[in-house]
């Protein structure tokens, strides 16, 4: 069973009288890869720095092995930060960039038997700990080289391993693959949770990206407007999303208004859908999700729905259509190509529908309208048409 490190408990901050973060609760376990994930201004990267030590919450407390350390200074904490600039010595080399913060160290000397004297880390530790960092973020031979000589990715690991090697209990990492172009920074999501499996400790990490958190984290921690929306695994958010915020922020998703007619079973568009949800009052209004990849197009006459296609656009594995259901678009995702203006049937499975309980976000997510209008913008083709239509509609 995995042992809790890091615990929030009722957690507010404020910054001139405006809330931040909203009685936050939240525990991190040990070797935990951890991601606070939401847009920007939602309160993740504060709750980082609270954590860090290197800001005190408006009230609440911050606990670390059961112990409450909001008045701890930073440089005191088992914890160090990965910044998304990564702030390396130009003028150090590699070896030198790692080695800096052990330089600094002092502990006491062994022969004193008072324990007062300090003294400072021998130079062959210092070289055995940073040769294992090279090691573990596979820079072995690079530790010559100056960090203008590195690539962007190479500097990121230099980074890492100038907080790992201090030997943290805890990592932060604030939105640190950023900076890096997209396939360099999908290399590097890989790398990241390697390094944290192979070290061992508890990684917590800040992103506004969801394939990041997909991709990496034992626990994501969605969060909107300074609150924590929902707590769970990757496959927890994805397939079983608290409310429409989470499922329009975790990949795409039609979310659409539906009452629960009883368990097991919804009505959308008039019409009544097998499900695998319950526990919901009899015929309560609700927000039911249904991603884009769990729709299958099927002949007008088989389908559980009719719609017609707006909009097709080609993405290599697949093909992003807009579907048309009385006014509220859809996005379909599929191996299949129908034309725009074709009339499609649509059939979903029990499983691949989702039932959520009405929130404040109800209403605000799901449509593909505005998805649809910047595809037709992207469409040369169509562009002159689309325009003399929107006239005409005018």
């Amino acid at each position: 069973m995995s042992k809790e490190l890091i615990r929030l408990r009722d957690l507010c901050m404020a910054y001139d009288n405006e809330p931040v973060l909203n009685n936050i609760n939240l525990y991190i376990n040990d070797k935990e890869f951890l991601t606070l994930l939401g847009p920007s201004g939602c309160g993740k990267t504060t709750t980082l720095r609270i954590i860090g030590g290197f800001v005190t919450p408006t009230s609440g407390d911050v606990l670390f092995d059961g112990v409450r350390i909001n008045d701890v200074p930073p440089y005191r904490r088992q914890i160090n930060t990965v910044f998304q600039k990564y702030a390396l010595f130009p003028h150090l080399n590699v070896f030198e960039n790692i080695a800096f913060g052990l330089r600094m160290q002092r502990r006491p000397d062994p022969s004193d038997p008072t324990g007062k004297k300090q003294v400072k880390i021998p130079e062959e530790e210092i070289r055995e700990r940073v040769m294992e960092m090279l090691e573990v973020i596979n820079l072995k031979g690079f530790e010559h080289r100056k960090p203008d000589a590195l690539s962007g990715g190479q500097q990121q690991r230099v980074a890492i391993a100038r907080a790992l090697v201090n030997r943290p209990k805890v990592l932060l990492l604030d939105e640190p693959l950023g900076a890096l172009d997209l396939k360099l920074r999908k290399d590097m999501q890989i790398e990241l949770k390697r390094i944290q499996q192979q070290v061992g400790i508890t990684f917590i990490y800040v992103t506004h990206d969801q394939e990041e958190a997909l991709t990496m984290s034992d626990t994501i921690v969605v969060m909107d407007k300074g609150s924590i929306q929902q707590i769970g695994t990757p496959e927890d958010i994805y397939n079983e999303p608290k409310n429409a915020f989470v499922a329009d922020f975790i990949g795409e998703s039609n979310i659409i208004d539906g009452v629960m007619v009883r368990d097991r079973v919804v009505k959308m568009y008039g019409r009544e859908f097998p499900c695998l949800d319950g526990g919901f009052a009899e015929n309560e209004p609700v927000d039911v999700v249904i991603r884009p990849e769990d729709i299958d197009i099927v002949p007008v006459e088989q389908g559980q729905l009719t719609g017609t296609v707006t909009n097709v656009t080609f993405k290599g594995m697949q093909y992003d259509i807009i579907v048309d259901f009385r006014g509220f678009k859809w996005l379909i995702q599929t191996t299949d190509h129908s034309p725009v203006g074709a009339r499609i049937g649509i059939k979903i499975d029990p499983d691949g529908i989702h039932v959520m309980k009405k929130s404040s976000y109800s209403g605000m997510f799901g449509d593909y309208s505005s998805f649809s209008e910047e595809y037709d913008e992207l469409d040369d083709a169509s562009l002159a048409l689309d325009e003399e239509e929107s006239e005409d509609e005018e």
